[in-house]
């Protein structure tokens, strides 16, 4: 507790660790140039909401390792003690985080000089991924030393919006993201930097995947885009590429051309019920908040549910917008799917280039692809007695094909003791026995979650396989329990086990 009463915040509790224990002059001069500048960057709202986070990237960036955000502070006590660390001395660690600081300050909170990546920052915000921040923290470091050019770090800026966007819009599960970013920047090598980065993000499976052109330009025309958590962003976006005179979109307001009547198709005047023809309730119910449908105005309660005709003729109608997302509406005659359709794959194809992926010839992509592991012997189900004509056969191939359906980059390798599923490493282990398959789950065993006590907690002991939990599966009653736990194990190296 601080003086007031309130408790401790996670950066109060660090602060205290460095400095604390320091003789007094010392204390001081430390406090004065490193963290009081830290807390003035930040600015007092910002340092009571941001600095914990930020802490939590900068473990990340240092250790590899995420830390949930009520356990920052005792991870960097264990980061702090490392011999490497501790070697450096108190000042240097208080510098590292000093210059950090900054450039999260610039990437989060708006305090970039450089116009650009001011910009590219603040599109980035917007989509409100903090789990970017290890990897932009790496990217920016690099930047100020010099190791990464000016250009090169804006070109990994917009690629990372653009993974993220493409994500989003293909409704990609996020709970892998944590872990893409947490590593990234340290397993790349300098040399070709960007070039390396744009590898190493076309590379990651399915789970992680950078969306490819075709699938994001069909996803983006279906989505419901108005209901999309940042709709200002894209508009914002699509209306601005290009430019050199910027539009200020925040002045605009959404309009669907195809009125969306409160969402109630009974509202849904005569005029364009006989636009859409026959199908006029599936069409409206399908298209209203969809890409074709939807663009921006000044004129939005003029609008209203007005006839497409009057909304492209009245006064400051679309015939007459200066807006590059109203290009060519005044010059459409009626507004029915077709014409949707026809706008959502014209904005679409600028799309891929608003949120471009990285370009690298398969040559060169290949060149950067992993070489596979080579292993001194290969093994089939037929070297396991158990599994070759025992009677958990019928068992292991319900449960093997279970898993395999997980997802798409889940692997199954037969070793000499034991059977292993693997996405970026063992998620679960089979051993085969007489009568039943010994699981091995490769998480802590606090982690797990067990309702009906199976599990054991098996750390520390040796055995066969990979992770902290056993359980064993002996029937078919157990598998849908059994699959469960597997799940855990499997979501948690995909990365859902850090919280946000």
């Amino acid at each position: 507790m601080n003086s007031t009463g309130r408790e401790l915040s996670q950066a109060d509790l660090i602060r205290n660790f460095i400095l604390m224990c320091l003789e007094s002059e010392l204390q001081t001069r430390l406090y004065e140039r490193y963290w009081r500048p830290m807390e003035l960057a930040f600015g007092q709202e910002a340092y009571t909401t941001h600095f914990d986070g930020f802490m939590r990237h900068y473990l990340t960036v240092r250790t590899g390792e995420i830390p949930k955000m009520g356990e920052v502070y005792d991870a960097f006590k264990k980061h702090a003690r490392s011999s490497s660390v501790a070697n450096a001395g108190v000042e240097s660690l208080l510098a590292e985080l000093h210059a950090y600081a900054g450039h999260f300050c610039a990437m989060a909170l708006g305090t970039e000089e450089d116009s650009e990546l001011d910009r590219a920052f603040h599109d980035l915000r917007e989509l409100k991924v903090d789990v970017a921040y290890p990897l932009l923290l790496d990217l920016y470091h690099d930047y100020q030393s010099q190791i990464l050019s000016r250009e090169d770090f804006l070109k990994a800026v917009r690629t990372i919006e653009s993974y993220v966007f493409r994500r989003a819009v293909c409704a990609i599960p996020t709970n892998s993201m944590n872990k893409t970013f947490a590593n990234m920047g340290k397993t790349l090598k300098k040399d070709r930097y960007l070039e390396r980065l744009e590898a190493a993000f076309l590379l990651l499976p399915s789970y992680r995947r950078f969306p490819k052109d075709d699938e994001f330009k069909r996803e983006l025309k279906i989505k419901d885009l108005y209901n999309f958590r940042s709709r200002s962003y894209w508009l914002r976006r699509l209306e601005n590429h290009g430019r050199k005179e910027r539009v200020p979109v925040d002045e605009y307001t959404i309009e669907h051309i195809l009125p969306q009547c409160d969402n109630d198709p009974e509202k849904v005047p005569t005029v364009w019920r006989e636009e859409l023809g026959d199908d006029w309730e599936n069409v409206w119910e399908t298209y209203r908040h969809t890409l074709g449908n939807l663009t921006l105005t000044g004129y939005n309660s003029e609008y209203a549910n007005r006839s497409f005709a009057e909304k492209c003729n009245i006064e400051g109608g679309f015939a007459q917008s200066p807006l590059h997302l109203n290009k060519n509406l005044g010059a459409e005659g009626t507004w029915n799917k077709d014409a949707i359709e026809g706008r959502a794959a014209w904005l679409a194809a600028q799309a891929v280039s608003v949120w471009q992926a990285p370009a690298l010839d398969a040559e060169l992509l290949a060149a950067y692809k992993p070489s596979p592991t080579i292993t001194s012997a290969n093994y089939t189900i037929e070297d396991h007695p158990h599994l070759a004509s025992g009677s958990m056969r019928d068992l292991f191939d319900a449960f093997r094909k279970q898993v395999l359906a997980l997802d798409p980059v889940v692997s199954e390798e037969f070793l000499k003791l034991y059977v292993a599923y693997k996405a970026e490493t063992n998620f679960v282990d089979v051993v085969p026995q007489a009568k039943r398959l010994r699981l091995s789950l490769n998480m802590p065993f606090p982690d797990i979650d067990d309702p009906k006590g199976l599990c054991k907690d098996v750390t520390g002991l040796g055995r066969w396989g990979n992770g902290d939990v056993e359980v064993g599966l002996s029937s078919f009653d157990g598998l849908p329990y059994v699959l469960g736990l597997v799940r855990q194990s499997f979501e948690k190296q995909m990365g859902n086990g850090a919280d946000e």
